[in-house]
């Protein structure tokens, strides 16, 4: 087993049968145990069906509630060749809420799509979701063949109108595959019912994509506070990419000043040699006179200093956003005061269909493209490339409003 890791979302209409390939993607890599598999097999043979993988769902959120068992956002397995993490979005608001604040992190997603009943509602909203969010690395899975007697035509016909909506986004999967999660065709194995599909499996697939690896991205270290501790002067705060070695160049970014790590301070360890991400550190740097909180440390290439930034938000205030409203920004330990000076175009928050481009305001619970005018320039990464340092929280009077991610560029 290698240390080697994927976070994925799988997101699609309800009913179109991301709990049943939840439920077989454990199942053939052998990580559901025995007695809860016994367990689904009893229930759906009292029931008078089939193995049932969808009550795997209900079972762990039942875990879940009772605090036992399975992480409350996340759903493992295993193959010999890495670990995955399933990150489980039960609902349009819960999808938004989490991956927007931040509760977990979507390296890929895989999208599903019923073959008999085709591109829905949700479909086309969890696709907007996945491009606001940055993500390129998708798999969509045409699923339920079965139920349309395996017919390459159909899929051929779903496969089209799936590509062309996801066109429009700037999505392109990276395969788009034909299974039936219930029976289990193509999902860790190929099917004899699907001969005419030479591609991937599911699990191929994921084997394919990469994590971030932000522990191999440049170094990212946001300043919390400064400590004064036996007359040494301690920066303090947590390494939010990268890694940061004793001895190393690195640059208080905004003011452009390069200097050098004289020690790295962790509690209860004596001169550790380098610290990574993850890790809530102290820095003594060679010059660090006037670096305080809302500073970032950083190894090249440097985070974007800038006053004007755009984005996609999500508001969640009961009240409207009214265009030219003063609003406080908050990104990792800075924070700038400034307001929305362009809402480009906002969307539908049941639909995802785009209501309106130039808006004066943006409703309740609306997503919203926007670009956002600081009072004075912060550091930020786009949220693709270092998660951290492209997530932001908008206030109003001190209590969070909204959040959102910036986009590239």
């Amino acid at each position: 087993m290698t240390d080697d890791s994927l976070k994925f979302v799988i997101v699609g209409h309800v009913d179109h049968g991301k709990s049943t390939l939840i439920g077989r993607l454990l199942y053939d890599t052998s990580s559901l145990p025995e007695e809860k598999f016994e367990e689904i097999r009893a229930t759906s043979e009292i029931l008078g069906k089939e193995v049932e993988f969808a009550f795997l769902m209900d079972a762990l959120k039942e875990e879940r509630e009772r605090g036992i068992t399975i992480d409350t956002a996340q759903i493992f397995f295993r193959t010999p060749e890495r670990t995955y993490v399933i990150i489980d979005a039960p609902g349009h608001k819960e999808f938004i809420k989490n991956m927007i604040t931040g509760a977990s992190q979507a390296e890929a997603a895989v999208l599903i799509v019923d073959a008999d009943e085709g591109v829905r509602e949700q479909t086309k909203r969890h696709g907007y979701l996945l491009s606001m969010l940055g993500l390129r690395q998708v798999c969509v899975v045409i699923n339920k063949m079965d139920l349309v007697g395996y017919s390459r035509e159909r899929f051929e016909e779903v496969k089209g109108d799936i590509a062309a909506y996801l066109s429009d986004l700037g999505i392109f999967p990276s395969f788009v595959i034909p299974i039936s999660a219930l029976r289990g065709d193509n999902v860790a194995s190929p099917s004899p019912n699907l001969k005419w599909y030479s591609g991937p499996t599911v699990l191929e697939a994921l084997g394919t994509f990469e994590g971030i690896k932000i522990e191999k991205r440049p170094f990212r270290f946001p300043v919390q506070d400064v400590y004064q501790v036996d007359g040494k002067s301690i920066l303090v705060g947590r390494v939010e990419s990268g890694e940061v070695r004793r001895g190393q160049k690195v640059v208080v970014t905004g003011k452009g000043e390069e200097t050098s790590v004289v020690s790295i301070e962790k509690f209860l360890v004596e001169n550790p040699e380098k610290a990574q991400y993850g890790e809530s550190i102290g820095l003594c740097l060679k010059r660090q006179e006037g670096i305080g909180r809302g500073d970032v440390i950083a190894s090249e290439p440097l985070p974007r200093a800038t006053d004007t930034l755009r984005g996609s938000i999500f508001w969640m205030e009961n009240l409207p956003y009214r265009k030219g409203d003063k609003v406080a920004f908050r990104c990792v330990t800075q924070e700038a005061e400034g307001e929305i000076e362009e809402i480009l175009r906002k969307y539908d928050p049941a639909s995802m269909e785009k209501k309106e481009e130039g808006a004066q305001e943006i409703l309740p619970a609306e997503v919203a493209e926007v670009v956002i005018k600081l009072d004075h320039p912060v550091l930020v990464d786009p949220f693709s490339f270092i998660p951290e340092m492209g997530r932001f929280v908008i206030e109003v009077g001190g209590i969070p409003v909204a959040g959102g991610i910036v986009s590239e560029g």
